[in-house]
């Protein structure tokens, strides 16, 4: 079968076959005529074998070409004397290929917006015997993360027990401390704080001249607050560590000047603020410093823990409200939640820590057992050993049968089989109730 692209590619051909012939001729003469003849044909023979040689070479090299066209490349038609128009289209050597479907491309991600940046809170609480700073950001509803923090103790009501007075130590050790905490609020921007004196403050005569001092020197304004908003703050403070089944609570915050005692009942639609649920409340005016100035802290005596019970539990008779949650004393949804330093030394000595992790200690369990052999265990010990224990120190040693005492008659008005320690107070409840207010979980937990 003739192939129809041979026609261009014969000329070649013929023009080797041409040259052959014409260097055969000059011994064509030498032979004979038969001789010629078998000369021609074999001549003829020898170019038609190199015509198909050639010819099969190009048809390999065609087939070749061909092969790569239907690859995919494209080919130009030839017009009848072999030229390449320039205006002739390309087309394909079989047939034309459908165009490839156009593959969409992903659209550009939207610039991402800045992250907003978190509003911070401050809280600073001046007690009778510490000086504390929290600095946290808003999390999960209800919840914040601390991102700085302060605590020093000063014994700023050192001493008011007898004279009525804030000495000039106490004031110059708080002074310090406060300081330090005005610096750190000052090298952050700061929606909202809120900076309060407990009772130190309180009662003392020049208390109010010392807050004057304060903020001359340390640059901070800090306010007074009275029993019932201390004992409020003490309880927002707590919130998550009440569980939902929970029916009936006594929170108590046994301070250095003063101790704070609410009645919480949860039998109803529960808030979501514990302190809306406070049924009754009461401050003592005595603490670990004031009980252990009167009684003695250094050495303690059987005799002497007992007085020091007898003297708080007379004043805990004369309290109009002991008795709102009678109805659930007996449940065992009831329980005693205790947020002072001398509850979460108690608990440390409990687990027997080699030194004080506020995560072992906030929010744990202990029995009516474990309490009662963890007094009995620190009336029995003397000054010393109770400095050498990493969770009492030398800062505590003295300080902390006053507060075991308190605990006590606390338990003989609202016996409890269970206790609940929590390492956080009114720092927590005045972060809790101003990032309330000014509306950070309204939607999600995350700010506005």
């Amino acid at each position: 079968m003739e192939d129809h692209d041979t026609g261009a590619g014969a000329s070649a051909v013929g023009v080797s076959g041409a040259s052959s012939a014409e260097s055969a001729a000059p011994s064509a003469g030498r032979f004979s005529r038969h001789a010629g003849a078998h000369a021609r044909h074999a001549d003829q023979r020898h170019a038609d074998q190199r015509h198909a040689d050639n010819h099969g070479e190009s048809q390999k090299g065609k087939t070749r070409k061909r092969r790569k066209r239907r690859r995919g490349r494209k080919v130009f038609a030839r017009d009848e004397n072999g030229a390449i128009p320039s205006s002739t289209p390309a087309i394909s050597a079989a047939r034309a290929p459908e165009p490839a479907p156009a593959i969409p491309q992903p659209k550009p991600f939207p610039p991402r917006p800045p992250q907003q940046e978190l509003p911070v809170f401050a809280a600073l609480d001046l007690g009778t015997n510490n000086c504390r700073l929290l600095v946290a950001v808003p999390g999960r509803h209800g919840q914040f993360r601390v991102i700085d923090a302060f605590s020093r103790i000063v014994r700023l009501g050192e001493g008011l027990t007898a004279s009525g007075r804030l000495s000039q130590a106490a004031m110059d050790r708080a002074v310090e401390a406060l300081k330090i905490c005005g610096d750190k609020l000052r090298n952050r921007k700061i929606r909202k704080a809120r900076l309060i004196a407990t009772e130190a403050c309180r009662s003392a005569a020049n208390g109010v001249e010392f807050l004057e001092r304060v903020e001359r020197e340390a640059g901070l304004k800090l306010e007074i607050i009275d029993r019932q908003t201390e004992a409020r703050l003490a309880v927002s403070g707590c919130g998550s560590l009440v569980e939902r089944d929970t029916q009936g609570v006594v929170l108590f915050d046994i301070g250095g000047g003063s101790s704070e005692i609410a009645l919480i009942d949860l039998t109803g639609r529960r808030s979501s603020r514990l302190a809306n649920h406070i049924v009754s409340w009461t401050s003592l005016p005595v603490g670990v410093v004031s009980l252990a100035e009167r009684f003695g802290g250094r050495t303690v005596t059987r005799e002497t823990f007992i007085a020091m019970v007898d003297d708080v539990a007379a004043r805990l008779k004369v309290f109009d409200g002991r008795d709102r949650l009678a109805h659930v004393l007996a449940s065992p949804n009831f329980h005693l939640l205790g947020t002072s330093g001398t509850v979460t030394t108690l608990a440390g000595v409990h687990l027997d820590l080699d030194r004080y992790d506020r995560r072992r200690v906030d929010g744990l369990w202990m029995n009516r057992d474990s309490v009662d052999r963890m007094i009995e265990r620190l009336i029995g010990w003397d000054f010393q050993q109770r400095c050498a224990n990493p969770c009492i120190g030398a800062d505590r040693a003295d300080l902390v049968l006053a507060g075991c005492a308190i605990l006590e008659a606390i338990r003989g008005v609202w016996p409890s089989e269970r206790l609940r320690v929590a390492d956080r107070g009114l720092r927590e409840g005045i972060l809790s109730e101003l990032m309330a207010d000014d509306g950070i979980w309204r939607n999600d937990g995350r700010g506005r």
